[in-house]
């Protein structure tokens, strides 16, 4: 993955997240839900931020395949928030994402060198969404984590050393709630 730096233009609360979180995040909270990925304009962003546009080309043409890889990570993660692995849905639809790419490794002078090859360059970043994925997974499926508001719609992978991470941000979300519930036991 290359460096990553928030577009200046991305909308997004929470921005920087592992690739197939950050892809899920495209949709926030809203009435009706924001989604970045409507158009062409909200596409570049969103490679921007993600790192990708110079592996991508710009010009919108993945969109509708990023937009099936979103869909299939929502599936798997929505089995995670409730508590169960992904299913049979689900995961058939990370498969039907994962089947248009594979990893190539070759021997190189320093070593083996993985090369990502997908059916065609419109696949690339939904493929490596996806891909980044089955690695959270093996990292954790419990550190994917959908904020703790209620009416906060966003995902983030708990870094934090004992796995307790509620929020997607402290100062939004977590900031929130403890204001209600300050109110709360003022009005109690």
């Amino acid at each position: 993955m290359t460096d990553r730096a928030a577009d200046p233009g991305d909308p997004r609360p929470l921005i920087g997240e592992p690739l197939a979180l950050d892809l899920l995040n495209t949709r926030w909270s809203g009435t009706p839900v924001n989604d970045l990925l409507t158009g062409r304009d909200g596409y570049r962003i969103w490679l921007s931020s993600a790192g990708l546009a110079d592996r991508c080309g710009e010009d919108g043409s993945g969109l509708p395949e990023l937009r099936e890889a979103r869909e299939a990570l929502a599936a798997a993660v929505l089995d995670l928030d409730e508590g169960r692995e992904p299913g049979a849905a689900a995961l058939a639809g990370l498969d039907a994402v994962l089947r248009h790419g594979r990893i190539r490794r070759t021997a190189g002078s320093g070593g083996p060198v993985d090369r990502v090859e997908v059916d065609g360059p419109q696949w690339l970043a939904a493929w490596l969404a996806v891909d980044d994925f089955l690695v959270l997974l093996g990292q954790g499926a419990h550190r994917i984590k959908r904020c703790a508001h209620e009416a906060c719609i966003l995902h983030f992978f708990d870094t934090s050393q004992n796995g307790r991470r509620r929020w997607c941000s402290m100062a939004v979300c977590g900031n929130r709630a403890k204001a209600a519930r300050h109110y709360g036991k003022a009005r109690g």
